[in-house]
């Protein structure tokens, strides 16, 4: 019976989550929009100018584990902790776009390497907001972006992780919540092995060094404390395996407290990894970035997929370049 509960319990989550937007929909929707070619990056078109976003600002210094000080054998020396300088998690809204690789990353990415990740791999995990139809899979397609002047660089991360930017894998999928991307019932059973989830299933699979993770949308009873729960398990799982989790926050506030967002920075916080704050970027876009043709409260705009698409890859080569000094 218990089992049976739980069931139902996971189809609820799955059912209810993400029921707007399927992938059908996000393709369907992207297309008509912003016609057979995603908007490209900066190509001169009406509210395709990017320049007035707000630059990313630094929050904390790397710091490799082998730099850290060592504590001094004298026994009268006093020590004291190191003052944590980072901002609260009840100042989310202030925290930069593209956030600063910590030591804790670097011990995350070095991990991974030596279980044998490829660098050359990133995952997303996440709902129909994540599918490669409307969110990074134009970074897999020649000439469907262009990269203003000044963020020419952004072509070596677009290079360097080839391959990973137009696929969803095992991690995505229109109705995926955090709740569904931990039952083995919604993993491929062509790809996936017996008793794995889907987020176990594509760490495996694509054994990424970066895991983009979003998956954030509300419906009715979804409790934080719940939300929280299934996204410890999920940072848990890709830290086992020397994945880095980026986490992100959403450009709505579909449940009216920003509950959600704050409950992915206190999580960011405490774990010491990337929070990639599109809340913000999105709040320089006309309409804080949400689509009020469709005016649900769930929607964004077609220009705020675009920056969507570039601010995660802005924070994705803040991470790579980081790693890749250091190696």
């Amino acid at each position: 019976m218990k089992k049976i509960v739980n069931l139902v319990w996971v189809l609820f989550f799955v059912l209810t989550a993400c029921g707007k937007n399927s992938p059908g929909n996000v393709q369907s929707s992207f297309a008509t929009e912003s016609g057979v070619v995603p908007p490209a990056i900066n190509t001169g078109t009406p509210g395709s100018d990017l320049t007035n976003l707000p630059s990313p600002t630094q929050t904390s210094t790397l710091i490799p584990a082998t730099d850290l000080p060592e504590p001094s054998a004298t026994a009268t020396t006093l020590l004291t902790a190191t003052p944590d300088t980072r901002p609260l998690p009840e100042k989310w809204q202030e925290w930069p776009i593209v956030p600063e690789p910590t030591s804790r990353v670097y011990e995350i990415y070095t991990k991974g390497l030596e279980l044998g990740n490829d660098p050359h791999h990133f995952s997303k995990i996440g709902d129909c907001h994540s599918v490669r139809a409307a969110f990074m899979g134009l970074f897999d397609k020649p000439g469907w972006y262009k990269l203003r002047e000044g963020r020419e660089h952004l072509q070596l991360s677009i290079d360097w992780f080839a391959g990973s930017y137009d696929r969803d894998g095992m991690g995505v999928k229109g109705g995926y919540n955090a709740a569904a991307v931990l039952s083995p019932l919604w993993a491929d059973p062509q790809v996936c092995e017996p008793g794995e989830n889907p987020v176990e299933c594509e760490v495996r699979v694509w054994k990424p060094a970066f895991a983009i993770i979003s998956l954030e949308v509300w419906w009715e009873g979804r409790t934080p404390e719940g939300y929280e729960k299934y996204m410890r398990t999920i940072i848990d799982l890709l830290i086992e395996h020397g994945v880095v989790p980026i986490l992100a926050t959403k450009a709505d506030n579909i449940e009216g407290d920003h509950s959600l967002n704050l409950t992915t920075a206190k999580l960011a916080y405490e774990y010491n990894i990337p929070l990639w704050n599109f809340w913000k970027a999105a709040q320089e876009l006309p309409d804080h970035g949400m689509d009020m043709e469709r005016n649900d409260g769930f929607h964004i705009s077609t220009l705020a997929w675009t920056v969507r698409s570039f601010t995660a890859l802005e924070t994705l080569d803040r991470m790579w370049e980081s790693m890749n000094a250091i190696q």
